[in-house]
């Protein structure tokens, strides 16, 4: 299927790695130009480098997005250089288990700023640019928001954030055209996902026992399908699909984990 997404300009937050580093395959794939937003300059010019082998089309700016100036600048930078933002996927967090128990004030407002902030102040950065292209969003949100998890408040309350953000979002934007969306992920393998898992006591029974919980194939979704999903909402294929929630995610939301 043709998304009709050749030359357009899409931000990927987070875009070197995981789930991003999936969007930015797919986005690129497509005939977009997936410019990663991201701290480490190594991990985004790799892939970019990567990509262009292909005879793809990529770019990447260096950012710490926990830092609101850097968030403004890298938006500046997009601009400078492209003149214009047909997209934004706002994708960039990590869940860093800061805890009601044990975590504080400090740890809980930085994480905050790590996962959920970014988002709305890229989006608040680039809104002018996408007015002028009906650009859309896209922010990745957690399924922790919905069923918990234990022990990491912060980014629950984040990932609740996003999706609030989607459907306020959604709604304030509609006199511009611009569709907001937000793709809901449950138990998708990446080196995040990996690190956590190895903290773990007896780590390769826990994974497979949460394997097994997926309803959908016994298995964990992957990054590939997590961006399929990202980059159809961000395409005119999906023209009046607006403020929703979709979870790809194998059933494990919705569906009884016992199937």
């Amino acid at each position: 299927m043709d998304l009709q997404l050749q030359g357009k300009i899409i931000i990927v937050s987070g875009g070197a790695r995981g789930i991003g580093e999936g969007i930015s395959n797919v986005l690129a794939a497509e005939g977009a130009v997936p410019v990663i937003i991201g701290r480490s300059e190594e991990h985004n010019l790799a892939l970019v480098k990567t990509l262009q082998q292909q005879g793809l089309q990529a770019d990447q700016v260096v950012a710490e997005l926990s830092e609101p100036a850097e968030c403004e600048n890298a938006i500046n930078k997009v601009i400078a250089k492209y003149g214009r933002i047909d997209g934004l996927v706002n994708n960039a967090g990590e869940n860093d288990s800061i805890s009601l128990e044990k975590g504080n004030y400090e740890l809980f407002m930085k994480s905050l700023h790590k996962n959920v902030v970014h988002y709305y102040l890229l989006a608040h950065h680039a809104l002018p640019y996408l007015i002028k292209s009906k650009g859309s969003i896209v922010n990745i949100s957690s399924k922790t928001a919905e069923t918990g998890q234990g022990g990491t408040s912060a980014y629950a309350a984040a990932n609740g954030g996003r999706n609030a953000l989607t459907r306020e979002w959604a709604v304030e934007l509609l006199k511009y055209g611009i569709r907001v969306n937000s793709v809901i992920v449950a138990e998708c393998y990446t080196p995040l996902y990996e690190k956590w898992i190895r903290t773990l006591p007896n780590s390769d029974e826990k994974l497979k026992s949460i394997q097994d919980t997926i309803p959908l194939g016994k298995r964990f979704t992957t990054k590939e399908e997590i961006a399929n999903a990202v980059v159809f909402l961000l395409s005119e294929k999906s023209s009046h699909t607006t403020g929703q929630l979709m979870h790809v995610d194998g059933g494990y939301v919705h569906l009884d984990r016992s199937l």
